[in-house]
């Protein structure tokens, strides 16, 4: 089991704190310090779609000129962006035996997945 986001990210917090405290074990990959493959953002890509994957919500969105936002619109765009700025990618990323099993989160569907 691995969970992928950025330490300081309040909601990767949150996961990270939920996991905890239920006691499952994890190995925590830092998308800054560690960066994203493209050979995993493909995997990921093809599991989800740009359109889940690229959060188009945060700071690192917001500081993109408006002409590369235009570009990703499809899931080659999106992966160069994501191997070039990995924060871009929606977090946290919850992944087992590389299988996506949860993008966000949510305290109901973490409950769900691991049967509490």
């Amino acid at each position: 089991m691995k969970l992928y986001g950025i330490p300081n990210c309040d909601t990767v917090r949150k996961a990270r704190a939920w996991l905890d405290q239920h006691a499952i074990a994890l190995s925590f990959h830092d998308f800054r310090k560690q960066g994203v493959p493209a050979e995993l953002a493909q995997h990921w890509l093809e599991q989800l779609g740009w359109q889940q994957l690229i959060n188009r919500k945060g700071l690192t969105w917001r500081a993109l000129s408006q002409q590369r936002k235009d570009t990703i619109d499809n899931n080659l765009a999106a992966l160069q962006l994501m191997v070039e700025q990995p924060s871009i990618i929606r977090r946290p990323l919850l992944e087992q035996q590389g299988r996506v099993l949860h993008l966000g989160y949510d305290p109901a569907s973490y409950a769900k997945i691991f049967n509490l």
